[in-house]
């Protein structure tokens, strides 16, 4: 499943983008052949998840470097800057975001002495598929280390959708169920619908229909019923930003669930690569969450006429909260399952590993 796409077309370079606002209803397609065009499938959610926002962000300032006009490196260089400016302005919580963007400034910084405009664009390019393709690679990695903490048969909770819709292609959290399922492990999962945008009741349950995986579509505010009865044997979910101290920032209702699975000895585990961990953060409480626009709490499906607040309701939509360290059973990475304390073993991860 490619949600993003680098395509060579007669009138220039095109990123194309698998539309996530109108799943599981149709499969569309977005061609963006300009930089706004990228920023605004990024603010409204058509591309989403951490790993995901981050290559189509580097797609984005390969996009602007394909189609510059500009006639000097340093030119082509004070755009590229502009245009880390204005990607890096549209989802600030999801840190992989910043991670891609500075990768891709430096791949340009360099470039740009010796091989001029056309240099740029092409190291540009190859850079942003790299990342693409890692990621890929690390979220199979993230699958079969998570895969071994799945028991041969397993009912698993999961909230929002770290699937390949959030990534490059194979997933985080919906990475490890599918390695689990490839392994030939039983699994079915409780789908939390996820309010306010119903990214799992949209996203996460389209994905495991594809995929063939036994699934059950629950309200938010069902799961702790569905833990109370002994129906799940553990909860996994995404990231998309890990402080220094294992805290993790993930979709609104993420530490509610956390805090039910700690009550109902229910193991909870975060999958996400090392490239969402910000070692320049302390803890939880400094990470910056973003808080989305009203209507997507008060309209359904963005629509005028189906209003489910009275008019002019005071509405609060953060659109993510943090899970302390001490909720976390492990954090499973592409270098490993990590285990408190994490401090320590979040920065031995990272000294061990190479390109992180």
């Amino acid at each position: 499943m490619q949600t993003i796409t680098w395509l060579e077309r007669e009138d220039g370079a095109v990123v194309r983008l698998l539309d996530q606002t109108q799943l599981p209803a149709e499969v569309v397609f977005v061609e963006c052949r300009e930089l706004a065009q990228v920023e605004e499938a990024i603010c409204r959610l058509r591309v989403r998840g951490a790993p995901a926002i981050g290559c189509a962000a580097a797609y984005g300032l390969a996009l602007v470097a394909a189609r510059s006009r500009a006639g000097s490196p340093e030119a082509v260089l004070a755009e590229l800057q502009e245009a880390r400016r204005r990607l890096a302005a549209t989802r600030p919580t999801a840190v992989n975001l910043f991670w891609a963007l500075d990768r891709m400034m430096a791949v340009a910084d360099l470039a740009a002495p010796a091989a001029g405009v056309a240099g740029v664009a092409s190291a540009l390019i190859a850079e942003a598929k790299a990342i693409a393709a890692d990621d890929v690679e690390r979220c199979r990695r993230i699958g079969r280390f998570g895969a071994e903490l799945v028991p041969a048969q397993a009912d698993i909770l999961t909230h929002c959708n770290a699937g390949a819709l959030a990534t490059a292609g194979y997933g985080t959290a919906l990475g490890v169920i599918r390695a689990a399922h490839e392994a030939g492990k039983r699994v079915h999962v409780w789908v939390d619908e996820t309010r306010p945008l119903l990214q799992g009741a949209r996203l996460t349950a389209w994905e495991l229909q594809q995929e063939g995986v036994p699934y059950t579509v629950i309200c938010d505010n069902a799961a702790a019923f569905v833990m109370a009865q002994g129906a799940v044997d553990c909860v996994i979910v995404g990231a998309d930003r890990i402080a220094r101290n294992g805290d993790v920032a993930n979709k609104i209702g993420t530490y509610g669930v956390a805090l039910l699975a700690h009550h109902h000895t229910v193991p909870f585990y975060v999958a996400a690569p090392l490239s969402t961990v910000d070692f320049t953060v302390e803890c939880g409480a400094d990470i910056p969450i973003e808080v989305r626009a009203p209507e997507e709490v008060t309209l359904l499906a963005h629509q005028a006429s189906r209003s489910v607040c009275p008019p002019g309701a005071q509405v609060y939509s953060p659109a993510f909260d943090v899970t302390p360290a001490d909720l976390i059973a492990a954090i499973i990475t592409d270098r490993g399952v990590l285990r408190p304390p994490y401090p320590e073993h979040l920065l031995q991860a990272r000294d061990e590993g190479s390109n992180v």
